[in-house]
């Protein structure tokens, strides 16, 4: 089995590969993680893995709160993830490779990074300034039927934008700005759904685009059936403009 060990960067959400991931650092851990990140040559990719938060808080205490005021906040690598920090975490998360590293004047960083491969989480580092974490990369698997799949979620999926838009025509992305390739096409829907966490990490980790891609096809019929019921419902942004995989 090959592993790899890279920067862990934990948040509230899931990232998908192919996905661009904009960040604004300014804890102290992950800005370490940032001046690390820095320090490689320019033809070394700037990977870091990212994780979504099982039980835990992206951003650490930095001041005494409740229930008692008094209590000092949590530092360190860790800080708000508990005694073993890998079980805080989903099991399965994605690579992301920084394009764009910008420190700021007052020490933050902006980061622009895209998702790029799944891995499987095996352990975490905490003893040095950031997260560190052994990861297994995994494989993305066709299955069976994946392209017949992936047309009848494109197709499921633009009815579900045009549900969310009011059916606003206009605000629909176009057939040549929706992906064919299936493995391409469940990532997209998959980060452009309105869904809460666990069912995202739950497609993310599915075992083949085609898995994956059944479950979309479910959840789209579900979602679109009750914003139909539901003609109040809020459109999402999404529906303003098209999904940039880059």
């Amino acid at each position: 089995m090959t592993t790899v060990h890279l920067p862990l960067f934990p948040l509230n959400s899931v990232l998908f590969p192919g996905l661009v991931l904009p960040l604004n650092v300014f804890e102290e851990r992950y800005r370490a993680m940032m001046r690390t990140l820095l320090k490689a040559s320019e033809d070394e990719p700037r990977r870091f893995a990212v994780v979504a938060i099982r039980d835990g808080h992206e951003v650490a205490a930095s001041a005494p709160g409740l229930p008692d005021p008094t209590t000092l906040p949590e530092r360190g690598a860790a800080a708000g993830f508990g005694p073993d920090p890998v079980k805080a975490f989903h099991g399965v998360g994605c690579v992301a490779d920084a394009a764009t590293i910008r420190e700021r004047a007052d020490g933050t960083f902006e980061v622009l990074a895209t998702g790029t491969t799944r891995v499987r989480l095996l352990s975490v580092d905490a003893s040095g300034p950031f997260l560190v974490a052994e990861l297994q990369e995994l494989t993305e698997e066709p299955g069976d039927e994946a392209g017949a799949l992936a047309e009848g979620v494109l197709r499921s999926f633009r009815q579900y934008q045009k549900r969310l838009a009011g059916a606003r025509e206009r605000s629909l992305a176009t057939s040549a700005e929706l992906p064919d390739e299936p493995s391409v096409v469940s990532y997209l829907v998959a980060a452009a759904m309105m869904l809460d966490t666990p069912t995202k990490q739950r497609l993310l980790q599915a075992p083949d685009t085609s898995s994956r891609l059944r479950d979309e096809l479910k959840l789209l019929r579900r979602e679109t059936a009750i914003i139909r019921s539901l003609p109040s419902l809020p459109a999402a942004d999404l529906t303003r403009g098209a999904t940039n995989l880059n």
